[in-house]
């Protein structure tokens, strides 16, 4: 090999090298779905504090929880449902039992054109499907996240889990079941309040708020894992500050304290 392209593969490597360090020192955030806008924004208001960049991955909280439990390198986990928080601190998994950092709500969305009209008792659900004018309907896979477990309670309250079985279409989290809500022919479906508050979703159709009586409470637990470092540390801790509590309350968050 030539001197020249030996120095120029030694470089290669070094940089290499550096962007594998990099990649295993950077801290990364596990958080619920349904905090895709608003958690941006608190990263972005937590760089320009100061502060090194985070990774942000979102799933749902049941699916996080499980890659957790397998080993996954994330540092601080922000669920949507607090039980599954508890979980891991009763594995051990955690420096402690954390803290509750919001309290989501749920809406029933129309798109645009849909012959759907969105009411907090879902009357205009009922009548479209007796009518047979319901195709689609989105939620989120119960199984394994919250928003999908609190729209399931919200149908059985008013009587129309069993009926809507056929047309219902379940996203892997409620980001996913927010997509399939404003494509395709679904009529609409139940989703994260702070979704439709987002750039992505609020010029897009109607919505209606479910009262919280219809479904047991989304309580937001987040917690830090037993790896987090500094930079966790201080991401937990900027999250519960009086510069990040803003933005969630833009995003329809209800906060510890309010």
């Amino acid at each position: 090999m030539r001197p020249a392209a030996r120095i120029i593969g030694a470089i290669l490597l070094t940089l290499s090298v550096v962007v594998v360090a990099r990649a295993q020192t950077r801290t990364t955030i596990a958080a619920a779905s349904d905090l895709q806008f608003a958690l941006k924004e608190v990263e972005a208001a937590f760089e320009a504090d100061g502060h090194p960049a985070v990774d942000l991955v979102f799933g749902s909280s049941g699916t996080l929880a499980k890659q957790i439990q397998d080993g996954a390198p994330f540092e601080v986990f922000m669920s949507a449902d607090e039980s599954y928080v508890q979980t891991l601190v009763t594995a051990g998994l955690t420096k402690d039992g954390g803290v509750l950092y919001a309290v989501g709500r749920v809406v029933v969305f129309a798109p645009t054109g849909s012959p759907l009209q969105p009411d907090p008792e879902l009357k205009n659900l009922a009548a479209l499907l007796a009518k047979g004018g319901v195709t689609r309907f989105a939620i989120a896979n119960p199984e394994h996240a919250p928003y999908g477990r609190a729209a399931e309670a919200v149908l059985r309250k008013r009587g129309l889990w069993d009926r809507l079985q056929p047309m219902l279409v379940l996203g892997e989290n409620i980001t996913q079941a927010a997509q399939f809500a404003t494509t395709g022919n679904a009529v609409g479906g139940i989703i994260a309040y702070s979704l439709v508050l987002s750039p992505a979703l609020k010029d897009r159709g109607t919505f209606a708020l479910l009262p919280e009586s219809d479904h047991a409470p989304l309580r937001q637990r987040m917690v830090r894992l037993k790896k987090a470092g500094a930079a966790a540390d201080a991401f937990y801790a900027f999250v519960q500050s009086a510069k990040a509590r803003p933005i969630l309350t833009k995003y329809g968050f209800a906060l510890p304290g309010q």
